[in-house]
């Protein structure tokens, strides 16, 4: 049998599956890596890994036999693809299966932050109702929903927005200009003319931090948050802070830096909707993330093409001398208020609709004229 190293837990179903085919090995919390690997080691032939843990440098290079990593997740932000690259070493990953999942609940949340609904519900079981009725809320229509990050998830969000009429906007390392959505040369620009930003790029090193102080005070305090991709994208002390201040209006989080340890000031917030890494958690999604991984494992032990492979180069962002952070492109900007993206009109969002769905994104139904 052919022996996989398991670094990351894996669903018991997909666990049992691979079990019937392959020999596993738990490598999640080794009680001493380095004499698990002297024994095992010269056996492996594939890592399974996760979004959340993945094998190192260090790990890849021990690895003599590794042919292949199979990542059950959207993307590689736990494994060093670098390294993997540079050994010849094929890297595979989960995506597509999980667009929608994970785009349904950034669009609840960007519904659920303006309105406020989290903070209703307490409201409501806390009994308060009886003694009045709470704040108002915000409503999204005619909003600028600015997006960082316009990929599959990135898409699917728009197509979503726009039936609840939001303008969006948008900021990418590589503008897609056969779309009208306008697109922002930096993230600062993208803040300072959104109502709402929507985190949905890559994580990684390479973008740690990414959305920061400046770029929260850019959104400003009447901004609200969303991060349903990776918790390190955003500097979560400074976002503490941003919300503390009243610097931003509020904020909607399925990840942390650090989870699942979640700070104790965001738990106490009313002004921040908190899940627990649910974006992809359902079991339709989960089923078919652990297909692709089974698929992809027993078409390269075949000698068969995989699916969703990592062709990209990844490269980490080019440092800067000065001047605050403007995003994933890596260059100097400073904060300016732009003009906002004009409304999508319905026949606008029908041609971006019919865009999006030639390029394979689930799309919701058509927008008509009122």
């Amino acid at each position: 049998m052919i022996d996989l190293l398991q670094v990351s837990l894996l669903p018991p179903f997909l666990v049992e599956r691979l079990q019937e085919e392959f020999r596993l090995h738990d490598f999640v919390d080794p009680a001493d890596p380095d004499r698990r690997l002297a024994d095992i080691g010269p056996r492996i032939r594939d890592i399974l890994a996760g979004g959340m843990k993945g094998p190192n440098a260090n790990l890849i290079n021990r690895l003599e036999c590794l042919k292949i990593i199979a990542s059950f997740s959207v993307n590689f932000d736990s494994t060093d693809v670098v390294a993997a690259q540079a050994r010849g070493v094929i890297v595979t990953h989960t995506p597509e299966v999980l667009t929608g999942d994970v785009a349904d609940l950034a669009m609840t949340f960007i519904l659920m932050a303006p309105r406020p609904i989290g903070e209703a519900e307490r409201y409501l079981r806390a009994g308060n109702w009886l003694r009045g009725r709470m704040d108002l809320g915000t409503t999204v229509r005619g909003k600028r929903l600015g997006i960082l990050g316009l990929g599959r998830i990135g898409t699917a969000v728009a197509c979503r927005a726009e039936v609840f009429r939001l303008n969006i906007a948008y900021h990418d390392i590589k503008p897609m200009g056969d779309l009208t959505y306008r697109s922002y040369p930096t993230l600062l620009d993208l803040a300072a003319a959104s109502d709402i930003l929507l985190v949905a790029c890559d994580g990684g090193e390479a973008n740690r931090g990414l959305v920061d102080a400046v770029v929260l005070d850019a959104l400003g305090p009447a901004g609200f948050l969303i991060n349903a991709a990776r918790g390190t994208i955003v500097d979560q002390p400074a976002l503490v802070t941003a919300l503390r201040d009243g610097r931003i209006a509020g904020a909607a989080l399925d990840v942390f830096d650090g989870e699942p340890e979640v700070p104790a000031e965001l738990m106490a917030m009313e002004n921040v909707v908190l899940t627990p890494h649910i974006a992809a958690s359902t079991h339709e999604t989960r089923r078919a993330m652990a297909d692709l991984v089974y698929d992809n494992l027993r078409a390269h032990f075949a000698g068969k093409p995989v699916s969703l492979l990592c062709h990209r180069r990844i490269r980490a962002r080019p440092k800067r001398r000065g001047g605050p952070r403007d995003g994933s492109l890596g260059y100097r900007c400073f904060v300016r208020r732009c003009r906002a993206s004009p409304p999508t009109s319905p026949a606008i969002a029908n041609e971006n609709r019919a865009k999006l769905a030639g390029s394979g994104v689930a799309v919701a139904a058509t927008v008509k004229r009122a």
